[in-house]
């Protein structure tokens, strides 16, 4: 299974979310992308995640790619602000509606981390349990 998690710039929301489906499902792929992609992952973002023994450091912003996006077997919305990333006809999409982290204080961001972390262990039991089967 293919999930591909967007937001605006891909410098926060969606690459957290993109590290903990990694960790959480090795056995699935995961992609991230933006609308309009940041120079870098936000600086607070690689801190707070460092905590939890992730690495963003390296990782860069991306575009919304059209080639993963025809794949994915979920789109992963952090917020349906922008139609650029929620509008896919024949994708089921999701819409987290997680605040993006940007400039706001490391206890903020830290609150944010957890949320997604929480939402995407509940993703990954409902993969597991065939709640979000793959397209076919």
């Amino acid at each position: 299974m293919l999930v591909y998690f967007l937001c605006r710039q891909n410098a926060g929301r969606s690459q957290m979310a993109q590290a903990f489906f990694e960790r959480e499902t090795p056995e699935h792929e995961a992609r991230s992308g933006g609308s309009e992609p940041a120079d870098r992952v936000h600086p607070e973002v690689v801190q707070v995640m460092r905590e939890v023994g992730i690495d963003l450091a390296a990782r860069r912003p991306v575009g919304l790619d059209a080639d993963t996006l025809a794949r994915a077997d979920l789109v992963v919305s952090m917020g349906c602000d922008d139609p650029a990333i929620c509008a896919y006809p024949g994708r089921p999409v999701e819409d987290w509606g997680i605040p993006d982290p940007a400039g706001k204080p490391l206890d903020e961001v830290r609150a944010l981390r957890d949320l997604l972390h929480s939402k995407v262990q509940d993703l990954a039991r409902r993969i597991r349990g065939g709640a979000v089967p793959a397209r076919p």
